[in-house]
């Protein structure tokens, strides 16, 4: 099959992105798209495969992100920043309500974080701590700085946004600890059969870095529910305060966040186009080819760049 994409990143998780309204793919089928144009290898390569979709009445967009793997997510903010910005513009609007999987969200276009970053504001949750939905098996209910038993004795914070996360504070990243936790949690053991994001958090003066194994990818440079159950975390534990922005750093750039005690949390961040063009799918055999180019964002790109530079700098 033909397809049009937009490559396009979220705080420099980035992902092809198609406009699938009118599309009937099955769920298999739209897995093996993701696993085609999600690969390094191919042509395109990403974090995933977002789609925009139609919505309803008090929902007009519609949202679903697929993993490298072909698992699908609950959400993904990096990439939900991305559909809304096409949804805009399909739809000659600048906010609306987003219906994703299980859960909704809103989105909004913000003030621009600096020039040339197309900006949008999105609010998802509210995040629950009730880690028996996950399922997650571990003798309790809920987690707030308390060691999960199959991890040792490292206290980690549990928040669903809605996609599940562990989030651990910490003086400094140890990368090595953070990939073998996140594969643990990426094996799908009997005490958390459909795995789960892990984090790494450092709290600074007036701000938070995160670091995040993401189920179905991997070590990430970015992960937008991470950062805002991070958020969250932060403020339920506090280390931060309810109701107070917080720039959120990550190996990809940056976000503005604020959680709210009624477990809401608003994150600002860019929806970065880089380019958009064609390419043939074989959803079957998970193999992209034949990818055309045919528009550039290079304002857009290079206006991300100096602001992952200025964030890296800040870190």
């Amino acid at each position: 099959m033909r397809l049009s994409i937009v490559k396009c990143h979220g705080s420099g998780n980035d992902f092809p992105l198609i406009d699938a309204r009118g599309l009937s793919l099955s769920d298999g089928e739209w897995a093996g798209v993701a696993r085609a144009l999600a690969d390094r290898a191919g042509p395109v390569g990403g974090d995933g495969l977002l789609l925009l979709l139609d919505g309803d009445a008090t929902h007009p967009i519609g949202f679903r992100m697929f993993n490298v793997d072909g698992s699908e997510a609950e959400t993904c903010l990096n990439g939900l920043r991305c559909v809304a910005r096409a949804g805009f513009d399909a739809l000659a609007v600048d906010q609306a309500g987003v219906r994703l999987v299980n859960s909704l969200a809103t989105v909004a276009r913000d003030a621009d974080i600096a020039a040339w970053v197309y900006t949008v504001r999105e609010t998802a949750g509210p995040a629950s701590l009730d880690v028996t939905r996950w399922p997650m098996h571990v003798g309790a209910s809920r987690i707030v700085d308390a060691p999960v038993a199959p991890l040792g004795e490292r206290l980690f914070t549990a928040v669903a946004i809605p996609n599940p996360h562990l989030v651990s504070f910490v003086e400094a990243i140890d990368e090595a600890e953070l990939v073998r936790i996140g594969e643990q949690c990426e094996a799908a053991p009997d005490w958390l059969p459909n795995r789960g994001n892990v984090s790494f958090v450092v709290v600074g003066a007036d701000s938070l870095f995160v670091r995040t194994y993401e189920r179905g990818v991997g070590l990430t440079n970015s992960c937008g529910s991470a950062m805002a159950a991070s958020t969250y975390a932060a403020c339920l534990t506090g280390r931060w305060r309810f109701g107070e922005a917080v720039t959120v750093l990550n190996r990809g750039g940056l976000v503005r966040a604020v959680a709210d005690e009624d477990a809401m949390v608003t994150l600002s961040g860019n929806a970065t186009f880089e380019w958009a063009g064609e390419v043939s799918v074989d959803a079957d055999a998970g193999v992209a080819s034949d990818l055309v180019v045919t528009a550039r964002y290079p304002a857009e790109v290079e206006a991300w760049a100096a602001v992952a530079a200025q964030a890296a700098a800040f870190r």
